[in-house]
Formats: C-alpha cells, sequence, structure tokens
C-alpha cells in the first residue's frame, strides 16, 4: 500500500476524468479497511493493528483530497480555452458515481454577473461584489462520501473482559489435555496388559491384539468426543461475552462543550461532503508559435481568503457579505426532516452549526439554500434516532434459516429479509408508500448492509450511545442476548413480534408475542 501511495503521488499531470477513476481503487482499499475494523471481532483486534489500519486509512484519505486538488488546479489552468461564449467565465461539470465537480472562474470580472448557476442544474452562488470583480475560481467538490468526520473509534474489550476469557479458554484447554492424558494412560494400561496375556499364552494373541484395538479406538473416539465437547463449550461462551459487547450501553456520554458543536453520537452526516472552496485563478495558458507556454507556480493552488484576515483598506462595512449557496441533496438519501446545515472546523476538529444563516428548502426539488460566512466543507445531518424507538417490529419465518424482518417507525416501514449470514432490503415504505431504493434486492452481509442503510438515511441501528439519546426500557444484556439467541433458534418454525409489556416490565424481563 506504501508503494501505490507513493507512485500515486508522484504523477502530477493526471487530468480529474483519470484521478476520478483511479480513486475507484482507493475507496475500495479504503472501504476494505474500514470492514476489517468493523467485522474483526473485538477480541481478535490488537492496538496496534488498530492504529495500523487507521493510519492507512487517513493516508489514502489526504491522498485522494490531494490529487483532486493537482488535478483541478490543471483544469483551471486551461479556463481561459474552456470559457463560455455568452459569459466569458468558465464553468465546468464533471460527474461520476462518487463525486461531482462544480467549477467556475470568473475570467471576465464582470460586477453585474454575481449570479451562477451551472448548466442544466439548479446548484449555484451568489458572489458578493469584491468577488465578482477578483481573479478567483470556485470550485464545488461533493464527495458522495464522508472522509471529513473523524474515524468513529473501534469499540475493543476492556482489559477485565479480555483476560477473563482468556482464563476461560486456559482452563478448559487445561481440562481437555487432562481429559486426552486420562485416556492415553488408560490405553497404555490396557496395552499393558495385553503384552502380558501375549507372553503367558500365545493362542490368545490374535484375541487380544483384536480387543485392544476395539478398546483404543473407542478411547480415541470418546477423547475426540470430549475435546470436541470442550472446544464448542469455549466458543459457545466466547461468542457470547462477544455478543455482550455488542448491547452493552456507554456509562459514559460524549461531553461538548460549545453549544454549536455537532454531536455526532446523536447526528450522522448524509448524502456525502460539499467541499466549497474560493482559490485564486492561476496563470493561464498561452499560445505562442504553436506552442502552449504556462507559468507553474511552487506553491499550487492557493485558496482565496474570504473576508480577508484585515480589513482596514475597504471602507463600508458590510463588504464581505455571508455568501449564498444553493445545493441539491444526493437522490439516494432520504430525509425525513428538513436536513441541518453545518461547516467543518478545521482547527476544532468537529462540525459545528454556527456562520450558516437564511437556511431553506425544498423537499420536492430538494434543494437546500443557506448563507455561508466563510467557505469550507460542509455537510447536512439528520438526528440518527430520529426511526427511534420503533413503534413495532416483526420476524416472520419465509423458509429454512430464511426470514422476514419488519420494523415500522413514525416515519417509515422497512422489510428486511435475512438468509442464514445475509442481509437484503426487500421494501420500503414512507408515509404508506412505496420508495424505490438502490439497496433493495442486494444481500449483504450484517455489516456492509447497516453502514449502507445508515448512509441512505434508514437508520434503525441503535448505537452503545443510543440510550442517552431516546427513551426506552433498557434490559439487563446478558437477558437480551439469550433472548436474542432464542428467538433465532426457533425464528424458522415460529413468528415473534413487539409487546406493549415489554416496556412495563423491569430490566431482567423480556416480553414479546411468538
Amino acid at each position: 500500500m506504501n508503494t501505490f501511495i507513493s507512485l500515486w503521488k508522484e504523477k502530477t499531470n493526471e487530468t480529474f476524468e483519470e484521478v476520478i477513476e483511479k480513486s475507484k481503487v482507493v475507496l475500495n482499499l479504503i472501504e476494505k479497511l474500514k470492514f476489517i475494523l468493523l467485522e474483526t471481532p473485538p477480541c481478535d483486534l490488537q492496538d496496534k493493528n488498530i492504529i495500523q489500519y487507521q493510519e492507512s486509512i487517513l493516508q489514502l484519505q489526504e491522498l485522494l483530497h490531494l490529487k483532486f486538488g493537482v488535478a483541478t488546479e490543471i483544469l483551471l489552468k486551461q479556463a481561459s480555452t474552456l470559457a463560455d461564449l455568452d459569459s466569458g467565465n468558465m464553468e465546468k461539470v464533471i460527474k461520476d458515481e462518487n463525486v461531482t465537480l462544480y467549477v467556475w472562474a470568473n475570467l471576465k470580472k464582470n460586477p453585474r454577473h454575481r449570479s451562477v448557476r451551472f448548466s442544466e442544474t439548479q446548484i449555484g452562488f451568489e458572489t458578493p461584489r469584491i468577488l465578482a470583480t477578483s481573479d478567483i475560481a470556485v470550485r464545488l467538490l461533493h464527495t458522495h462520501y464522508d472522509h471529513v468526520s473523524a474515524l468513529h473509534p473501534v469499540s475493543t474489550p476492556s482489559k477485565e473482559y479480555t483476560s477473563a476469557v482468556t482464563e476461560l479458554v486456559k482452563d478448559d484447554v487445561k481440562n481437555v489435555e487432562k481429559a486426552i492424558s486420562k485416556e492415553v494412560e488408560e490405553e497404555s494400561k490396557q496395552q499393558e496388559r495385553g503384552s502380558h496375556l501375549i507372553q503367558e499364552e500365545e493362542i490368545k494373541v490374535e484375541e487380544e491384539q483384536g480387543d485392544i484395538e476395539v478398546k483404543m479406538s473407542s478411547a480415541e473416539e470418546e477423547s475426540e468426543a470430549i475435546k470436541c465437547e470442550r472446544e464448542m463449550k469455549v466458543l459457545s461462551e466466547t461468542v457470547s461475552a462477544a455478543q455482550l459487547l455488542l448491547v452493552e450501553n456507554s456509562s459514559e456520554k460524549p461531553d461538548f462543550f460549545e453549544d454549536n458543536v455537532v454531536d455526532l453520537c446523536q447526528f450522522t452526516t448524509l448524502g456525502g461532503v460539499y467541499h466549497l472552496d474560493i482559490l485564486e485563478l492561476p496563470p493561464q495558458c498561452k499560445p505562442v508559435k504553436g506552442w502552449m507556454i504556462v507559468e507553474i507556480l511552487k506553491e499550487g493552488l492557493q485558496k482565496y481568503t474570504y473576508p480577508p484576515e484585515t480589513t482596514e483598506e475597504f471602507e463600508t462595512e458590510n463588504a464581505f457579505p455571508p455568501i449564498e449557496v444553493t445545493l441539491e441533496v444526493h437522490e439516494n438519501v432520504i430525509f425525513f426532516e428538513d436536513p441541518v446545515v453545518v461547516r467543518w472546523d478545521a482547527e476544532g476538529k468537529h462540525w459545528r452549526t454556527d456562520g450558516i444563516s437564511n437556511v431553506s428548502y425544498k423537499p420536492k426539488e430538494r434543494l437546500v439554500t443557506f448563507s455561508l460566512d466563510t467557505f469550507g466543507p460542509v455537510t447536512l445531518i439528520q438526528d440518527a434516532h430520529t426511526n427511534m424507538p420503533y413503534q413495532s417490529w416483526e420476524l416472520r419465518p419465509l423458509d429454512v434459516n430464511k426470514v422476514l424482518l419488519t420494523v415500522t417507525t413514525v416515519f417509515t416501514e422497512i422489510q428486511i429479509q435475512i438468509k442464514e449470514n445475509l442481509c437484503m432490503l426487500s421494501s420500503i415504505k414512507l408515509k404508506d408508500k412505496k420508495h424505490i431504493s438502490i439497496l433493495e434486492g442486494t444481500w449483504m452481509t450484517p455489516i456492509p448492509f447497516i453502514i449502507a442503510l445508515k448512509e441512505a438515511g434508514l437508520n434503525i441501528f441503535p448505537t452503545r450511545h443510543s440510550h442517552f439519546y431516546v427513551i426506552i426500557n433498557n434490559k439487563v444484556p446478558l437477558v437480551e442476548v439469550k433472548a436474542y439467541r432464542q428467538m433465532a433458534l426457533l425464528s424458522s418454525a415460529f413468528a415473534f413480534g413487539w409487546s406493549k409489556w415489554n416496556l412495563l416490565c423491569n430490566s431482567t424481563k423480556v416480553v414479546f408475542k411468538w
């Protein structure tokens, strides 16, 4: 991987389209590394491996962002040759399944041309007068993924849990070894008796040897059975301990000391990240005697500071008004409520709600308009617990090792087919109307399936911190796990459903219909 990163860094003349194609490989690598961290049992994860994988993910994310910046610079150097005949300015839109680029270069610097709308879209912005007369370019890079938010911490078992499981395994291994050694001793004694009998009576040698072989084989089978039984016990107890980690609630709520900081345990980003940048227009290519000459700046593409750090030379107080921006919500994302616009604070490394005003949302057109004090990455967030608690749920058998899970919430009804270790989104209803999703009909393993639903805005999966934001009747984790396991064993033959009495009973009891 390090070789791949080094080799790609050396290539500095790739077009934006070429970078997009190569980015698919990088995104695939990032996804695989994330799934390794999420799908590997916590007891098998070592701290050094977690750090190594997370560092690799961050390196790939930074490399991808760097390459998009270099490709943007190459594109902007050709702005004069790509200028629009009507406006005289350059507009460019490049769309892909993972990335969409919108670029506008201010070549004419016409103060009357302040409203920019990209062709065949409603996406655009209103430029203040000072920007309309400056050598600038505006880039909107919409990544359909979020590489800005901090990586989610990987839940690892505590030292007490690890030591307990380790001791459990050690004890059972010792018991297995003792049982096997005992069987071996008995076999050796039988062999000794057999040898004495052979010395006394040669006639009975064949019969005694046959008996010894039968006894030895039966002893071996018995020892193997004991060993297998012990191993299954160890596995069962280890799995149970791992399952407890999945349902146990966190005892500490994340602390946020500022009101405007977004709590990503309560909210989730949806639809990717919109990287809004005002850039200094680089020197343009000039044709000279059949050659194209361009000045190359050592510092590369530079951001234009708006508003500037010092504003003393400007007379009017409102010389740097907020910039109005209109964005389109990703088509594959569902918002059950009006989305909240937030901006990234690079210094504090978190999302913030301040610095954004005049937010309006048109759900039919899926357009969100807002005013932004300073440009930078922005995204849309939604309460992660919008669909919690459930209004009802039902688990119904379809076939052997195949069931249908129906979850009904305030806003939606989701049906999920489960077949052995695979899941598939069967159908979605929004306000009693069927909704078509690109996820329907695709079988996935549980972790990728959960992530895909969350990224689509269909989050019905509580986390370790959800009990801080949703009022529910928490159950003892061990009771909860045992109930789930019994339901799983019987789900091919019996249907299960929610019960209102489950909310009324105490934490040591679970009530459901079957």
